[in-house]
């Protein structure tokens, strides 16, 4: 089978390292460029975390630092999370190549518009750098054969509560991007937060052994103290999902909805309103994922994992 070209745009982020991890792990994919985006971090802490993760991955494929702020909104990061790196945790190599000269937009157009075929974008960060791509390349929109996703959700938040937090930093952004046309696969909180994985998982990457699974167990164990402290059994690797449907649809369930995205509003800002009931009259968006085998998408991390060991 042909390799589905993709590119890799975030803000890592521990979940977003993961979901790395396990795209450069994939023999079915092909990375193309990686881009850096504001949001668990400032832009030149993820810029520099994503090339750490990419030393360490052996992702050779272009880099460029995004945009180094929301469209309109001010600055919003993620601390208490991530930690003040934005990656606290293990030790990462440092990078092993430094961002091209291009904007993270201006180096998506170039690689969408000189590939063969289509290619997919995998944006799990705030989509500021996929809203500008948009806006100043319309001509890319017929070149990307999809965009799947990690943001938003249909029944609760989880920075307000209507808002998850990819959403609520760029709002506008987001309007933009499910405005488009382009086809969405939408990984919000109602697929992720199913998307838990336990202290018995954690072991059985760290049991593989090398650097990589080494240091995705300790991504883990940092993650899952965060989460353990808001009541989760285990640590949602949210960004994951995203990659883990372009790799394994059959493992999720979801439906075919229209979704707005609220820029205003007191309580609602950053808030994906679904249609389900086809009020609006508006041909469905996206494709929202609502559900996920989730011993089957533990074992499709950790037999990623293993791929670094057996390289």
């Amino acid at each position: 089978m042909p390799k589905i070209p993709i590119l890799l745009d975030g803000d890592p982020g521990h979940d977003d390292a993961i979901a790395w991890t396990l795209a450069a792990a994939s023999p079915e994919l092909d990375i193309r460029c990686v881009t850096s985006s504001s949001g668990n971090q400032s832009i030149e802490k993820t810029t520099y975390n994503a090339l750490r993760i990419m030393a360490l991955l052996n992702i050779r494929a272009p880099m460029a630092k995004g945009c180094p702020r929301p469209l309109l909104s001010p600055v919003m990061t993620a601390p208490s999370v991530h930690g003040k790196s934005g990656l606290d945790g293990p030790a990462l190599p440092e990078p092993a190549q430094a961002p091209v000269d291009l904007s993270a937009p201006e180096l998506m157009a170039r690689t969408i518009l000189t590939s063969p075929e289509p290619v997919t974008l995998v944006p799990t960060g705030p989509l500021t750098n996929v809203a500008a791509l948009l806006l100043a390349h319309p001509e890319v929109k017929a070149r990307i054969a999809r965009i799947s996703l990690m943001g938003g959700c249909i029944a609760h938040g989880n920075w307000t509560p209507a808002a998850e937090f990819n959403i609520l930093v760029d709002p506008e952004a987001a309007d933009v991007v499910f405005r488009s046309g382009v086809p969405i696969t939408m990984a919000g909180l109602d697929v992720t937060e199913q998307a838990l994985l336990y202290p018995a998982d954690f072991a059985r990457i760290r049991a593989v052994g090398g650097p990589v699974a080494s240091v995705v167990a300790d991504w883990l164990e940092f993650f899952y103290q965060f989460h353990r402290s808001m009541g989760y059994p285990g640590a949602p690797i949210h960004d994951a999902v995203a990659v883990a449907w372009l790799l394994r649809p059959e493992l999720f369930t979801g439906r075919d909805l229209y979704v707005a995205v609220e820029t205003a509003g007191r309580y609602g800002r950053g808030a994906t309103i679904p249609d389900p009931h086809g009020v609006w009259d508006k041909a469905p968006n996206a494709h929202v994922l609502t559900g996920l085998d989730r011993a089957a998408f533990a074992d499709l991390l950790v037999e990623a994992v293993a791929r670094y060991k057996e390289a």
